[in-house]
């Protein structure tokens, strides 16, 4: 850009963390490594004045959302002065911890997921790596439905989202009637696997009465 009071910009993407993230999950199933990478845009201005702090951003493979999200990661402050020699090494520590937390997460969800067992029976699908996903079949009297589960890489700090799916009513494309996503079930992450488990199940029994009216509503006459 010409003229003394535009600026430009130097950008540049710096490699973080010298480990194979796919070792740290248990039978990933990831056939490329994933990568973690800093975007950084440093402003420059043509008039003799302190250089700003650069803009940065954390991006990563399109995969690793599965672990984890780069963007929930709070990055370290950029301190006036300072230079990426100083930036990177408490930011790869700041990252070090949010993959074991995520690494840990997973053992939370597979946790909270075998503790619906005793309430809904055995899982017809789960995911067996990540454990963000499960269905399983529920019946009350003579109406049969599934119940959706999906777990986000911040669970159990964000509630399990659900929707419900019935076995026996089609709207008019012919599709299995859904509800929408439930995010209103009782939810504490204080809570033990067991007790979470129990308090959707008891959340559950209620829901389905306006759930099955609803299907009877949606259906084709």
């Amino acid at each position: 850009m010409s003229g003394p009071d535009k600026s430009e910009e130097v950008k540049f993407v710096v490699p973080l963390l010298d480990l194979d993230l796919n070792k740290r999950v248990h039978a990933c199933p990831w056939k490329q490594e994933q990568k973690i990478f800093l975007q950084v845009v440093f402003p420059l201005s043509r008039r003799h004045s302190p250089t700003p702090a650069p803009h940065i951003k954390l991006v990563s493979s399109s995969q690793l959302k599965d672990l984890f999200s780069v963007e929930d990661i709070k990055l370290p402050s950029w301190v006036d002065g300072m230079c990426m020699a100083e930036y990177l090494p408490s930011l790869e520590d700041t990252l070090n911890l949010q993959i074991l937390k995520a690494v840990e997460y997973i053992g939370g969800r597979r946790r909270f997921i075998e503790a619906l067992a005793p309430k809904f029976g055995r899982p017809l699908e789960a995911d067996p790596i990540f454990c963000r996903t499960a269905t399983f079949l529920a019946v009350t009297g003579a109406f049969t439905f599934l119940v959706h589960f999906s777990l986000s890489t911040q669970f159990p700090k964000q509630q399990p989202t659900l929707i419900l799916q019935s076995s026996q009513h089609f709207n008019s494309q012919g599709a299995p009637v859904m509800s929408p996503p439930l995010h209103n079930c009782p939810w504490s992450p204080r809570w033990s696997p067991t007790e979470m488990a129990e308090r959707i199940f008891d959340f559950l029994v209620k829901e389905c009465i306006g759930f099955k009216m609803y299907c009877l509503d949606a259906v084709v006459p």
